[in-house]
């Protein structure tokens, strides 16, 4: 009888992360012969096209451990490796691979990288040891009506944020200043009151990073994001432009985060505030997952280290490598917007890659550089046809269009590359939209 081949379960994905599901699927066929199964709620066609096996089992679930353990039965043997791929599945996958006999880091915290509230609970616990660090842990409160936020902005002379406890991309995250309108905040994150809301004072520190890694290895990110009410997340640059000291203040940071959700093996994406002077940090939120907005592809192209394929090695039992190679070059991912608030029908606007090709050729130009100094990584429409988005964005996911480009050029910052590729990209959309509006008429 046929040796069977070992298997490797990926327990759940966000749907931006289809390619690199893709790829983790090839890397594990190519070097271990292993088939990757996926565990995932109501599965679609494309779930197939990326793995040899699907179990319809919801993360969120109250029994879901034991659902996908029915479904698997005897198979269950046959899993060599696992892998918990997306924030719903942090706590239900951990104590999934768990009981599957599998490495993984601990299912008992691991609920403080999901759950904000959890999260801050558990810092304040340690907080005369982070406040010896340097770390501030901010004050907060859960949210269950309007006189919650009324008498929490009585305290916050700095004003506060107030945002779902578990959610991801920035979604419903709202900053309110002092003396705004708490009526209108609330109404705002009000949809997501039944799986909770928290509130918590306003972080004065205006530079903002992501402590990320693997295991033992780790490298720190820069983000760039929107001033204003609405504190998305506008452009990752790597490397962070970061003194010695200011790199261990975040790296100290990162590893109280890590101790307090369980991470010890796993992927990591901690993100955390510098103060301008005293070197001084806050935590935003953890996350026991690799970074968003393609950080690892980021740093795949400075850095030369496939870090989706090392972290499948690494739950096959190779060793993880423990840091980076020195960075080559500087890179960015960087969310293209829209000129006005609109409604945009992406299948219409033709192939992404030609026109940020365009808006990269004028970002050249305008910086005084040459264009073959500039690679474009990848781009993808990052909308559904037909979506109103609007000119200033109010969550991660009110853009058209996301672009990973390298800069092989040391004389340019890469902030400025950001920032003017942003502008020639409104001005790029501007025309294609006015061009296809003029064709409309014509005929």
């Amino acid at each position: 009888m046929p040796l069977q081949a070992p298997v490797l379960l990926i327990v759940d994905y966000n749907l931006s992360r289809i390619s690199d599901v893709r790829h983790m699927r090839d890397h594990a066929r190519e070097r271990w012969n292993a088939e990757t199964w996926l565990v995932r709620s109501a599965p679609q066609p494309h779930d197939l096209h990326i793995s040899d096996r699907v179990i319809d089992a919801d993360p969120l679930a109250a029994d879901f451990v034991q659902q996908v353990l029915g479904q698997l039965g005897d198979d269950a043997a046959r899993i060599s490796a696992g892998i918990v791929f997306s924030d719903n599945a942090v706590a239900s996958g951990s104590e999934l691979l768990e009981r599957l006999g599998l490495p993984v880091d601990d299912a008992g915290l691991a609920l403080g990288a999901f759950d904000k509230l959890v999260y801050r609970i558990s810092e304040k616990r340690i907080s005369l040891l982070l406040d010896r660090l340097g770390v501030m842990v901010p004050d907060f409160e859960r949210i269950g009506c309007i006189n919650d936020v009324r008498n929490f902005a009585l305290r916050q002379a700095g004003g506060f944020v107030i945002k779902p406890t578990s959610e991801g991309n920035n979604r419903g995250v709202v900053v309110v200043a002092p003396g705004a309108d708490c009526e209108q905040a609330f109404a705002e994150v009000a949809p997501y009151l039944d799986k909770g809301v928290l509130a918590e004072a306003f972080i004065p520190f205006t530079r903002e990073y992501s402590y990320d890694g693997l295991g033992e290895l780790w490298f720190i990110t820069e983000k760039v994001s929107a001033t204003g009410r609405y504190p998305v997340e506008i452009a990752q640059i790597l490397p962070a432009r970061l003194s010695d000291q200011e790199r261990r203040a975040i790296r100290v940071t990162g590893e109280q985060v890590n101790r307090l959700v369980g991470q010890r093996i796993g992927p990591f994406h901690n993100e955390i505030k510098l103060s301008d002077r005293d070197y001084n940090t806050a935590v935003v939120e953890p996350n026991r997952r690799p970074a968003g907005m393609k950080i690892w592809t980021l740093a795949h192209a400075v850095h030369g280290l496939d870090l989706y394929a090392a972290w499948v090695d690494s739950v096959f039992s190779a060793a993880a490598p423990k840091e980076l190679p020195s960075a080559t070059c500087s890179a960015a991912t960087v969310m293209l917007g829209v000129p006005r608030d609109m409604i945009v029908d992406v299948a219409g606007l033709g192939d992404i890659q030609t026109l940020v090709d365009k808006a990269l050729a004028s970002a050249a130009q305008k910086l005084g550089m040459a264009k073959v100094d500039i690679t474009l990584l990848e781009c993808a429409w990052v909308t559904a046809p037909s979506r109103l988005i609007h000119a200033i964005p109010r969550d991660n996911s009110d853009f058209v269009a996301q672009a990973c480009v390298a800069l092989h050029d040391a004389q340019v910052d890469i902030r400025d590359l950001v920032a003017v590729l942003r502008e020639q990209w409104l001005e790029v959309l501007d025309s294609k939209l006015a061009s296809r509006h003029s064709l409309k008429v014509a005929s």
